[in-house]
């Protein structure tokens, strides 16, 4: 089975391209998501990413389907869509300005912008509107107390409680704001990520991000990510980061952020607006997988 390794500022992925090798659909993926992925017996990342021909070709141009380290699938990935974008242009004779990809999140648009460091390229995906409403993040707001700032509530977890801000990208994201950077950098998110993550408000557990605000546009975050563990970046999770800390009054609309594995830059125009969200996409490696799984 030949694969491809991708990433988006370390936030690395396996691709299997399904217009070349239709066969693999018929797999167990969850099994083959969590072997590929072992980074001690496998080919290591943070999970499989499938690029599928679409549900229908008038709507969009390639189907993305993600399934985390674990086994999980997911619905959205922002490092892993840029990936893939790059990939279909490079391998699919695509002519087009614009790549529809068809996710869980519903059909996103993506365009290449002007390449900042020589030989990697950059991608602008449009993300779509953030979802705010709890029930459909999901979270279960009943069971939580408010926190000391509006829209914030307490998450209580054995390892301590913490006040977040919840937001939708098309998959759950929880961001707690701390004061100084320090804190950002010193939480055991190994500890508290996990526990955060499984959290009884979260029906479908949910992604953690530590952040911390350096000027009106710029900030830090730290990144659990949901069924993944930690990351070098979470594309999604600096959309919800910048979302929160705009709807809190501490950032600007145009933001760059700052991630373990490099700088995105999220701009959010205005509520009921689409989030914009600028990166790169790397290959690593390419390969023949010959495990049975």
């Amino acid at each position: 089975m030949r694969f491809i390794k991708m990433h988006g500022l370390g936030n690395d992925y396996i691709f299997l391209d399904l217009f070349n090798n239709p066969e693999i659909i018929s797999r167990d993926l969850s099994e083959l998501a969590r072997k590929m992925s072992d980074r001690h017996r496998g080919i290591g990342g943070d999970g499989i990413i499938l690029i599928c021909p679409p549900s229908s070709a008038n709507d969009a141009d390639v189907l993305m389907r993600i399934f985390n380290s674990d086994g999980s699938e997911a619905e959205m990935c922002g490092n892993g869509i840029r990936c893939l974008a790059r990939y279909f242009w490079d391998n699919h004779d695509f002519q087009k300005n614009r790549l529809r990809v068809e996710t869980g999140r519903g059909v996103l648009l993506i365009r290449r912008t002007p390449t900042v460091a020589p030989g990697i390229p950059q991608f602008t995906v449009d993300m779509g509107v953030p979802v705010l409403d709890p029930a459909r993040i999901p979270v279960d707001i009943s069971c939580l107390s408010p926190g000391s700032e509006k829209g914030e509530y307490l998450v209580h977890v054995p390892g301590g409680t913490f006040a977040g801000r919840f937001v939708s990208m098309g998959n759950p994201h929880m961001v707690i704001f701390s004061d100084e950077p320090q804190q950002t950098d010193q939480v055991s998110l190994e500890i508290v990520g996990p526990e955060l993550e499984n959290a009884a408000c979260f029906p479908e557990r949910s992604n953690i991000h530590f952040a911390s605000v350096i000027s009106r546009n710029e900030v830090r975050m730290r990144t659990w990510e949901r069924g993944a563990g930690i990351t070098l970046a979470c594309g999604t999770g600096a959309c919800a980061v910048t979302v929160a800390g705009i709807l809190a009054g501490k950032l600007d609309r145009d933001v760059q952020v700052h991630l373990p594995g490099g700088t995105l830059r999220i701009s959010w125009p205005g509520e009921n607006e689409s989030v914009q969200m600028t990166g790169p996409a790397e290959y690593a490696f390419a390969g023949e997988w010959h495990n049975p799984a």
